[in-house]
């Protein structure tokens, strides 16, 4: 038994579970470039004597010039009942049910909370835009107990190097729920409520790293059961006249203004019909009243009606409203097997000569989807991807989600933060051009039966590996609240914009030998080492001070 706290600084690789020690950083000065947090932790855990009965929360603050610059959060656990599919591989922390480290919670009052003998962390953020504060910042945490006297003193070197990065060239593409924020918060859809959530969110997805977002021009047709439907967020207004439809395109306009504001460069319109095999159309509204979903077949004929009045007119707004390079439109989601080919070409069929000039991308498993000529761009599954890249298509991106839990990277809560972050260095050495990911903030169950507690369930009902569903939480006052998970993939989006820039400066070759040089880097064989990651950004920013 000993009577001391114990502290132990960590890097932001680390995951400090409640029962284990956790690892030490190697890491003697935390690095990032303009504009990107250098984040690090603060490991804790009180006596551990019976007697210590005091979980009353400590306090803590950051001294040193550059204090103004640190932003403070506490490393909550969250429950995790579905952790790693059966037959897993060896690249997981944690692979049984129990309480985990990920939510970022905000404590903006310093308080430090404290479990009985059990470890705890503190994340630090540590940012500037601004050239003129950048360079080394000496910080001292310190620790303090209830009654004010001190309990401990860490020393942390910083540096923010002033070093701007271009912006990312390649799409980052993740799917914002409009109705999961309205249905969370309990607000009106399209109220000034929900618009201000939607400004929030699409604020921290583009500070994650995100570029594109899906456009709900109507009610996506995504993880919906069949015959059931989603809380209506339709962007666009339809109404049925005598001759026809009128169309009001006032809340997507707005929308794409909050897209534009907060940097998001890429728009994905929603799917033109349902998922897993394009059989029907989506839930859209006319006139205030459902007039398609599950129910009309993808080929009836008042679709292409619909479809011949409808998408002219969006594509003149896109036009008008955005660069078409940097639109793209969807014809299903996942489709597969001889069946759902055949059921995803009669659908693109009632729509293709409609899209013509216009990108069509869609997400995949099967190559013959794309030998076929079915999906011209197609979006390919991490653990599905060498077919493609042995016969590249001239334009192709990837996705990993819930079934991408075998030797390819991922952002499970149960896999290490290495794993997470593998992608950035990924994706630079595989030149695809972009990425994608479902689950921005889905907190529903499986096919949104019903609506989850996030803080609760991670797993929508226990469908899919924690951490997959979302990757922010919904904080109390109407803002987001991050994630390791969310720090951590921007942290793999900065990598890959800073081997852009060294690619810039020194040439391909120099930008992949730093995180390849024997050129044996595969979307299946992601580095699990923590420390590669920190010697790889060390030398990003050698090869960036010397141009």
């Amino acid at each position: 038994m000993t009577a001391k706290w114990t502290f132990v600084l960590c890097d932001a690789l680390a995951k400090v579970h409640p029962v284990r020690d956790p690892r030490p950083s190697a890491v003697t000065r935390f690095q990032a470039f303009l504009g990107e947090p250098a984040s690090f932790q603060l490991a804790y855990r009180p006596p551990l004597d019976p007697t210590f009965r005091n979980p009353s929360p400590l306090q803590v603050r950051v001294e040193g010039a550059a204090a103004d610059l640190v932003t403070v959060s506490s490393v909550d656990l969250v429950p995790c009942t579905f952790v790693a599919l059966p037959g897993h591989d060896d690249g997981y922390e944690y692979d049984e049910p129990g309480l985990y480290p990920d939510l970022l919670r905000p404590i903006p009052n310093g308080e430090v909370p404290v479990r009985f003998g059990s470890w705890g962390a503190l994340w630090f953020d540590v940012t500037t835009s601004d050239p003129k504060q950048a360079g080394v910042h000496e910080l001292t945490i310190v620790i303090t107990a209830p009654d004010g006297s001190e309990l401990h003193r860490e020393p942390v070197s910083v540096e923010l190097t002033g070093i701007e990065l271009p912006p990312l060239d390649i799409v980052s593409g993740h799917w914002m729920h409009l109705d999961s924020l309205a249905d969370h918060y309990r607000v009106e859809v399209f109220s000034e409520e929900h618009w201000a959530l939607v400004d929030r969110f699409i604020a921290a997805a583009a500070e994650m790293g995100a570029t594109s977002l899906l456009a709900p021009v109507w009610t996506p047709p995504l993880d919906t059961a069949v015959g059931s439907y989603r809380t209506v967020v339709q962007l666009i207004e339809i109404t049925a006249t005598g001759d026809g439809y009128r169309f009001g395109f006032d809340r997507l306009r707005r929308w794409l203004d909050l897209c534009r504001r907060n940097g998001i460069t890429g728009i994905e319109v929603a799917h033109l019909f349902t998922q897993w095999g394009a059989e029907a159309t989506p839930g859209i509204v006319v006139s205030e009243e459902r007039a398609f979903g599950w129910d009309v077949p993808a080929t009836d004929a008042r679709y292409r009606t619909l479809m011949e009045a409808l998408l002219p007119a969006l594509q003149a707004v896109l036009d008008e409203e955005w660069d078409r390079d940097h639109v793209v439109f969807h014809i299903s989601d996942e489709p597969s097997g001889e069946k759902g080919l055949a059921s995803y070409l009669a659908a693109k069929a009632v729509v293709a000569d409609l899209l013509k000039g216009w990108t069509v991308v869609d997400a995949l498993s099967e190559h013959s989807f794309y030998t076929s000529g079915a999906v011209a761009v197609p979006v390919v599954a991490t653990d599905h991807v060498e077919p493609f890249l042995a016969e590249r298509p001239e334009r192709m991106w990837v996705y990993y989600c819930v079934s991408q839990d075998r030797d390819v990277a991922n952002r499970f809560i149960g896999m290490p933060s290495s794993r997470n972050r593998a992608i950035g260095h990924q994706l630079f050495a595989s030149r695809v051009d972009g990425f994608l990911h479902w689950g921005f903030n889905f907190w529903y169950t499986w096919h949104s039966i019903r609506q989850i507690d996030p803080f609760a369930d991670t797993s929508a009902g226990g469908a899919f590996p924690s951490g997959d569903p979302f990757i922010v939480y919904p904080g109390p006052d109407g803002t987001p609240w991050l994630s390791i998970r969310y720090r951590v993939f921007a942290q793999a989006m900065w990598d890959y914009r800073a081997l852009q820039a060294v690619r810039t400066a020194h040439g391909e070759a120099a930008a992949l030998d730093i995180i390849d040089p024997d050129r044996t880097l595969r979307f299946n064989r992601p580095v699990l080492e923590p420390e590669h990651y920190y010697q790889a950004r060390r030398r990003m920013t050698a090869a960036l001070t010397t141009v």
